[in-house]
Order: C-alpha cells, then structure tokens, then sequence
C-alpha cells in the first residue's frame, strides 16, 4: 500500500476542529507508519519494560511485536487463538482477549497462560473483544459475537447469551458478574482519568454511539450517550487521556475521514488524524505515555502528541 509521510511541518494530516486541540498538538511531530503486512491490526498495548508495542492480526492468528530500540517487527505469539483487544494488569501481565478461544487470558511472567474467563452461568463466553483493567485490579471487557460470526476472525458458533454483555472479573476472587446487557454490540472501553466513569463503543446502533456509565464499585448505572456518530461513523477501539479528551479510532472508508477522532470529556469533537485506513484501536506509550499507536487496517502507525495517556488502558 502506498504510502509517504507528510514533508511538511506541522502535519497537515492532524487537524484541529476547535482550537482547544492545537494544546494538544506537537508542531513538529507528524504520522509515522512504523509497518504494514498485516491483515486486520487490532488491539496494540504498550510494554515499557520490554520497549515493544504488542498488537493483534486477528485473521492472521498472530501478535505481533515492534521493537521501539531497532523497528523491526517480529511474531510474538501464533497461534494467538484470534486474540483481538490486548491490555497490562497492574501487575505488567499481559490481559488478552482471544475469539477463538471464546475467553479473557493472562500471560504470566513464566510465559504460562492463565484463564480469567471463559464462560458465564455455565454458558461459553461470546468472543471477547476488548479489555481494561481498573486500579483495584479488577478487569472488565466487552463480548459481542464478531469472532464467532464466520471463520475469518474465529470459528463460526451460536451465541448463547440472549444479550451482547459487558463483564468484570473481580481482582482479588476471580469472580465473573455481568455488568451491562443492555448495549447492542459493546465494542472497545475505556475508564475516565479518575475512573469513575466507563464509556463503551455501542457498535449496532444506527448511528453508532459512544456510551457513558458511572461506576460504583463492581456496578454500573445511569447509563447515557456520550457521543452519537453521524451515520456511517465507525467509533471501535479508543483510549483516554490524563485530561479526558477520548482519542477514538475512526473510520468511514473515506480519504479524510479514517483515521483517530478527538473528544473532550463532554463528547464535542475537537481533532482528528488522518489515516489512509480505517484505525481499529489504538494505545498511549513510550517513556513517557505521549506517543500515540494506531492499529488501522494493514498497518500500524504513531504519533507523539502533547500528552499522557492513563494508566490501565
């Protein structure tokens, strides 16, 4: 795919749609398109130990690795079981979500794999999609059926929940509760700053929505919409910021309209990057957490950007 990086500074492919964004922009910092070769990029985490990036290629049944230090990119995990949304604990173990293995799992510092979650009432889990892990330790992710639709990011299956869930895996028992059934298709989610509010990515509804739920302990209430996409808007993966803005992957199948939007904490749009893909999801890292990587169709990019991302995302 042809692609060549922006000769001019600033980037004229980072565009503020309110002037609060320019804050948030570095003058000199453009896109960078670190590699392509993948087949559906999903799920980048940050691992600062390792001074990697570590992403999904679902249909390719594979994680892989950039290496910030040399740039080169390298298999960390095949099979993956079609591992899609990927995250750390505050423990620095790797949280991967797999829709194959239609569970939530914990890679442990021996390279042992641990189940946190693979069924609820006794019925098999969906095909969990994304995860975060709040500071108490506890880890929540979303489970729509997109990985047991067909037997291109997964194997084909039944759902046999009656509704698309949101789940917690509590940090200290294990236990497994049902925190949300009333989200068509939860998709990506993220907690606010102070953790007090989860939003999640609505992914069936016409348009799309981008929902908020305050948290109160292991419960969710009073849900509402944050964000109503404009038809055809595709919100999936996002994370949040250290001030709240919401850096969303985006895309529409459009030149100037693929790539990561920008919200404040009251939802109004305020930037956006563009991207010559759709952008699935993306994470915060680097020493600092300022450098910005989007997991967007075949590729996978990066951007420094005059911010932190929050812990746990």
């Amino acid at each position: 795919m042809e692609w060549t990086p922006s000769l001019r500074y600033p980037d004229p492919a980072i565009r503020s749609l309110d002037p609060s964004f320019n804050r948030l922009r570095l003058p000199l910092a453009s896109v960078e398109r670190l590699w392509t070769g993948a087949r559906w990029s999903e799920g980048p985490v940050w691992m600062g130990d390792w001074r990697c990036l570590l992403w999904s290629d679902i249909p390719n049944d594979r994680i892989l690795r950039w290496e910030e230090e040399t740039g080169t990119v390298s298999v960390f995990r095949k099979s993956s079981n079609n591992a899609n949304g990927n995250t750390r604990d505050r423990k620095g173990r790797l949280v991967s979500c797999e829709h194959r293995g239609r569970r939530v799992v914990r890679t442990e510092y021996d390279g042992s794999i641990t189940v946190l979650a693979d069924s609820y009432q006794g019925k098999p889990l969906n095909s969990p999609n994304d995860v975060v892990v709040k500071s108490d330790g506890s880890i929540w992710f979303t489970d729509p059926p997109f990985g047991i639709g067909g037997w291109y990011e997964g194997e084909k299956h039944t759902p046999q929940h009656p509704h698309t869930n949101v789940y917690r895996v509590d940090g200290q028992t294990g236990e497994v509760t049902l925190v949300a059934d009333d989200i068509d298709h939860p998709n990506g989610l993220a907690f606010s700053p102070d953790e007090k509010i989860l939003y999640i990515v609505e992914s069936r509804s016409e348009p799309r929505k981008i929902l908020a739920y305050d948290v109160d302990g292991a419960k969710l209430r009073n849900k509402r919409v944050l964000i109503r996409c404009e038809t055809g808007e595709t919100p999936d993966g996002f994370r949040v910021d250290i001030e709240g803005n919401l850096w969303c992957g985006w895309g529409m199948g459009e030149p100037g309209l693929d790539g990561v939007k920008v919200f404040n904490s009251a939802g109004e749009p305020i930037g956006f990057i563009d991207l010559p893909e759709r952008c699935a999801n993306l994470a915060f890292g680097g020493r600092h957490r300022n450098r910005l990587f989007m997991a967007a169709s075949h590729s996978l990019y990066s951007l420094y950007v005059n911010t932190q991302g929050c812990p746990g995302g």
